[in-house]
């Protein structure tokens, strides 16, 4: 429809110039209440948003007013705007290397938050001054751009709308979600960086103060309905849950505020009673106005008389601004908020240019006394009357003296924006009349004065433009028309007496790697005083410890959980963690269960109590072996040595000895050569040594019964009986080892998983079954010998040896049958102790039960050891 009125404007005005060659004189439709013009050759056109019209709406019950009443109301916060653009247009003029020889002027109109206004300005700025011929040039001095607006979304939209048909190029200087998916071609640009990088700088804290349990509030209107949908999905999917999201009402008529004020009530109450401390707000550039309502609108008094404040999170696009009938309304509550903003720095001489900016320094605002009275609370005299209400305005109030929410001394974002804008165009006119210049020449009308440039051109320049602005910042615009633009991290101090100090605490840095976008300075932050200057708490729930995991509520958002032990085996080492895990193999769970501890090497050692006990005992009995086997070669002639087959002897002392000295081969760090030894080595010599006391229990039952007459087994003795079993018994267990070896040898390995704490390194037996095999083979061997030599035992001689071997037999029977069970049950280091103490028990025993006997007769008593004593019979 906008197009349509377009067309047919151009059409009669071109009909209408037709008829008046000699002088357009068209008036327009509609005088504007607010404009500003500075003429110039080249004129930049802006579209802001100084104020709006409050207006009560027709009831339809009485024949309406020619005109509905309307009462204007000033944002002063958005005058600022205006007075940058101004101020980066005078620094442009005087300086001689941008546009030489040129002046830049500028003509600026009020969008007063509405449509209808906007188009309206936006077609005059297509017109001459006085003249309201839209896309027709006549008799005009000055040409148009491009233009400079708007401050919020749909009234950017609007302007982009009408100036797409004139390609007439718009540089946005606040944020436009609307423009965000843009298609390349358009011509407009974005001077603000992009929301996306806004969500992402949003969800980067939350997350960096661990803040999951939050609040959201959006205007009720499809910019905060698409905040809402974009964020929601983005926020969860990285843990992040939302106590309560509300949308603000926006109001436009008078008569509907107090449906809205009790809808917004039942909105406050619900925020400052949540457990959420944190809220995330999203607005148009006027919405922190509508904000401010929010500490006195509660049902409650409670709630009134004792505001807890949150940790407000303000997106770039919300002014730090109010009504100018909020003047003495306390902001307090945002007081440590963190809002991010727009980019920004103040350019040198700004301050001092605003500090001498008044109503009488200014020629051609038609802004500024509008501001000046609803900023300052008092009234122009009007010439045309005597009698003037309230306070007279001099014209000499100082800027510096209103609130922070009305103005500003230094430069914000939206303004910094807006200078940048003025200098990206400036720039883009230089490089453009510089390259025609220098190809073609520039056109000459007439008088000298006339230019025919086509500013559709100028696209081409603004698409790749760089160039460092007088604050010291890189200004550049890619070519999808965006600025390389970063948002400030930044927190608001606000002081009782309402003024607001910004303070810097970060940024987002779109080009910085991912890990790094986000800067912040944790400790330049003010927080809240209800907060006691410790960083806020936002959590559905408390922190799970170190040592349990999350177990989520059934029905409530992922943030709602309660906190489990970890189970037996698994750990948590951090806070909040959704699952226990289990520690690598060389590592253990700590008693509380909240980290891994390297597991210590277990073997039995040389170094350690029971290595050096179990290694002493060996020793021991083995200088007690050596010393018997002394004193039996030593006495080899005697009758007692004789009369016990003294070869036999001999080689079980031999085999006693090298039995308690193969002990020593599992104590140490297990090694190939000591595995493939230590059973093998244990299975034939203690094989030996029960071969040898079978031996001997065979040659003394045999030697008893081959005395009596006519006895066949007088042929079986002799020395070569008790050698053949000796051979013949070792031979056996001798093979059994070697097939063992051969068909799955032992080899050193490591246990993970027998000892919670330990690591064991072992031997393994590789065969188990031949393992056993020897076990039972020697067995076996011993069970034979101790029936022998039980039958034995009553066979009437002094030296008969069957009663000792009996006994012998029976604790080496015992020690091997407790053995089994005592091996089964323990594990790595202990297992081994098992044995070998087994080992030197069996072998002790049969060391002390056969012959302590004889060593006693042979050093004590050494009357007994002769021949009439072995003859003897017991009677």
């Amino acid at each position: 429809m906008v197009i349509l009125v377009v067309l047919l404007l151009e059409l009669f005005s071109y009909k209408v110039c037709q008829a008046h060659l000699e002088k357009c004189r068209l008036q327009g439709p509609h005088s504007p209440l607010h404009m500003y013009h500075q003429p110039g050759e080249f004129l930049i056109g802006g579209i802001v948003s100084h104020g709006g019209f409050t207006a009560s709406p027709a009831t339809f019950s009485e024949e309406p007013p020619p005109a509905l009443p309307e009462e204007l109301v000033v944002v002063p916060k958005g005058y600022q705007h205006i007075v940058a653009l101004a101020f980066a247009v005078k620094e442009i003029n005087e300086d001689p290397h941008i546009l030489p020889n040129i002046t830049l002027g500028f003509r600026l109109y009020d969008s007063y938050s509405n449509a209808r206004s906007t188009y309206l300005a936006t077609l005059l700025l297509l017109s001459m001054v006085k003249k309201f011929v839209p896309n027709y040039i006549c008799d005009v001095e000055s040409y148009l751009a491009g233009v400079i607006g708007g401050l919020d979304s749909e009234i950017s939209f609007y302007v982009a709308t009408v100036l797409d048909i004139f390609k007439i190029p718009q540089l946005i200087y606040g944020s436009a979600p609307v423009m965000n998916d843009k298609s390349p071609g358009l011509p407009f640009y974005q001077m603000a960086a992009s929301e996306a990088l806004q969500y992402e700088g949003i969800l980067s804290l939350l997350l960096h103060f661990r803040w999951t349990w939050i609040g959201v509030i959006a205007t009720d209107n499809e910019n905060g309905e698409r905040f809402v949908q974009t964020i929601t999905p983005m926020f969860t999917n990285s843990g992040v849950c939302f106590a309560f999201i509300e949308r603000i009402p926006d109001f436009s008529f008078i008569s509907e505020m107090y449906g809205l004020l009790e809808r917004a009530a039942n909105i406050q109450d619900k925020i400052f009673s949540s457990k959420a401390n944190v809220v995330v707000t999203s607005g148009e550039s006027y919405s922190m106005a509508n904000f401010r309502w929010l500490p006195y609108l509660s049902k409650h008094d409670d709630l009134i008389n004792n505001v807890k404040s949150k940790a407000w999170i303000i997106t770039a696009q919300v002014e730090f601004a109010s009504f100018v009938f909020q003047r003495n309304w306390d902001a307090g509550i945002f007081n440590g908020a963190i809002a991010f903003e727009i980019h920004f720095r103040n350019p040198p001489g700004f301050h001092q240019y605003v500090v001498h900016r008044n109503p009488s320094s200014t020629d051609g605002d038609g802004f500024i006394r509008d501001f000046w009275q609803q900023a300052f609370g008092c009234v122009f005299p009007d010439i045309t009357t005597d009698k003037v209400e309230g306070n007279i305005c001099t014209g000499e109030e100082k800027l510096e003296n209103l609130p922070g929410s009305f103005f500003e001394m230094s430069m914000t974002g939206h303004s910094y924006s807006i200078h940048c804008a003025v200098y990206v165009m400036a720039n883009a006119l230089h490089a453009m009349s510089t390259s025609r210049l220098r190809h073609r020449g520039m056109v000459h009308g007439g008088r000298g004065k006339k230019l025919n440039p086509q500013f559709w051109q100028l696209h081409h320049f603004l698409r790749s433009i760089s160039f460092n602005n007088t604050a010291g910042d890189v200004v550049f615009i890619n070519q999808n028309g965006e600025a390389a633009s970063s948002l400030d991290i930044v927190n608001w101090i606000i002081f009782p007496n309402q003024s607001l100090h910004r303070v810097r605490v970060g940024r987002i840095d779109p080009q910085a790697p991912p890990d790094q976008k986000l800067t912040l300075d944790e400790d330049a932050i003010i927080w809240h005083r209800w907060f006691n200057q410790t960083q806020p708490l936002s959590v559905c729930t408390e922190r799970c410890l170190p040592g349990s995991s999350k177990k989520v509520k059934e029905g409530q958002p992922p943030c709602c959980y309660d906190c489990i032990p970890c189970p037996e085996g698994k750990i948590a080492n951090q806070d909040d963690m959704n699952d226990c895990y289990k520690c690598p193999d060389n590592d253990y769970p700590s008693k509380n269960r909240n980290a891994c501890l390297p597991k210590d090497i277990s073997f039995l050692s040389y170094e350690e109590p029971l290595g050096i006990s179990l290694a002493s005992f060996s020793f021991f009995l083995s200088l007690i072996t050596a010393l018997v086997l002394g004193i039996f070669m030593k006495h080899h002639n005697t009758p007692i040595v004789i009369a016990n087959n003294r070869n036999l002897t001999y080689n079980l002392l031999i085999s006693l000895l090298l039995c308690f000295l193969c002990a020593l081969l599992f104590i140490g760090r297990p090694e190939k050569v000591t595995c493939l030894l230590r059973q093998t080595a244990f299975g034939i010599i203690f094989s030996t040594a029960v071969s040898c006391v079978l031996a001997k229990t065979f040659t003394v039952v045999l030697a008893f019964m081959a005395t009596k007459p006519e006895s066949r087994m007088r042929k079986w003795v002799g020395k070569g009986l008790g050698h053949s079993i000796l051979l013949f018994c070792s031979i056996v267990q001798a093979g059994i080892c070697t097939l063992w070896l051969a068909t799955s040898p032992p080899y050193p390995d490591v246990d993970m998983y027998s000892m919670t704490e330990e690591i064991i390194l072992e031997c393994n037996e590789g065969s188990v079954t031949m393992f056993y095999c020897v076990l039972i083979y020697m067995s076996c061997l011993a069970t034979v010998s101790f029936a022998v030599a039980f039958l034995a035992r009553k066979l009437p001689d002094s030296f008969n040896e069957a009663k000792f071997i009996t006994f012998s037999m029976l604790v080496f029977c015992s020690v091997w049958l407790s053995f089994i069970p005592s091996y089964l049950s323990t594990k790595g280091k202990y297992m081994v102790a098992v044995e070998i103490f087994s080992i030197l028990a069996s072998g002790g025993g049969l060391l002390g039960c056969i012959f302590s006997p004889k060593c006693y007769i042979i050093i004590l008593r050494p009357e007994l050891n002769n021949r009439e004593q072995l003859i003897r019979k017991k009677n």
